[in-house]
């Protein structure tokens, strides 16, 4: 008998064996099925999502020095985020049309990489003009041109000469108020090519400590009045931690020009990219709201200094 359930006990022993090892294959099977279902590598929705992306990826454009124009701002391209948008995807169902998630890809060079140049102009692969108006003089001009950048839901950027801000700190405030960027023309709208390295270091960093006081800005761009400057000047305002910005298209707006030939002028020369040039005149005044049209009539978008050169892409609007 004892023999006999040895031999019992040693069969069961073997079948129950078979049955762990078939137990724990079926377990390890499972547990591959499931790590694969966890990965979204392996879902074709996902090596959709890839495939798409690389065939639409738009690629970034480095910052350049132009022999013309000088330093150009860089532009970010764009591709389809694959890991938000599969996560969206899959949360809005088989059933849901595929809504895509960006991202902007950052050029490798970028405007600070390419050291103290002066800046005439942005990307020109960017669809945006920056508007910029130097303020020295002009006060009852401001208001109006205020009045109709708000009426046309567009930003601009202000220069601002450093003894008209000491004289005119609350309509400095104003144009402040109403959302715009505010900048440094130096103190007393000097010619900054024929001044010594102390003085212009004295003009610009005067005007950017003024700009900080008075108003809390931080100031980023310096625009050489009269558009008179030399690579010291570059210099200087680089150590200061401003870029040197001119302009694409000058409206000579100080000539008196009739609104119709300025909005004339803007519509044959803008393009994407262009920084328009202007001053709190008659002449700007009454032609502002065509210019802001004609820019927009080209697909362009309006816009400040800042936005203009920044990297970041222009995205069309949803709705």
């Amino acid at each position: 008998m004892a023999c006999f359930a040895i031999v019992v006990g040693i069969a069961q022993t073997g079948a129950v064996g078979e049955y762990i090892r078939e137990t724990r294959h079926q377990a390890a099977e499972a547990r591959t099925a499931e790590a694969r279902t966890d990965d979204p590598a392996q879902d074709p929705l996902y090596k959709q999502l890839v495939e798409k992306r690389e065939q639409t990826r738009i690629q970034p454009v480095d910052a350049v020095v132009d022999r013309v124009w000088k330093a150009i701002p860089g532009y970010n391209g764009l591709e389809i985020d694959v890991d938000a948008t599969y996560k969206q995807a899959k949360a809005a169902g088989s059933s849901a049309p595929i809504t895509y998630v960006y991202r902007q890809i950052p050029p490798k060079v970028s405007l600070d990489d390419l050291g103290a140049q002066p800046i005439y102009r942005g990307n020109p692969n960017k669809p945006m003009v920056g508007l910029m108006i130097n303020v020295a003089w002009g006060n009852e001009f401001i208001v109006p041109m205020l009045d109709i950048l708000d009426e046309e839901k567009v930003k601009a950027t202000f220069f601002f000469d450093g003894s008209w801000l000491k004289k005119n700190p609350e309509l400095a405030k104003e144009i402040q108020k109403r959302g715009h960027e505010l900048e440094n023309h130096a103190y007393t709208h000097p010619n900054m090519s024929q001044l010594s390295e102390y003085r212009a270091t004295m003009e610009i960093s005067k005007t950017q400590k003024l700009l900080k006081e008075s108003l809390g800005v931080d100031n980023k761009w310096f625009a050489p009045p009269s558009g008179d400057f030399n690579q010291q000047t570059v210099r200087i305002a680089a150590s200061l931690g401003l870029k040197t910005v001119l302009w694409t298209v000058d409206t000579v707006d100080w000539m008196n020009p009739s609104p119709e030939s300025v909005v004339n002028k803007i519509s044959r020369k803008v393009e994407a990219g262009s920084l328009i040039l202007m001053h709190p005149t008659s002449s700007s005044s009454q032609s502002l709201r065509g210019m802001i049209r004609v820019i927009k009539n080209k697909g362009l978008m309006p816009g400040t200094v800042s936005q203009t050169l920044s990297p970041e892409r222009v995205l069309p609007r949803s709705g």
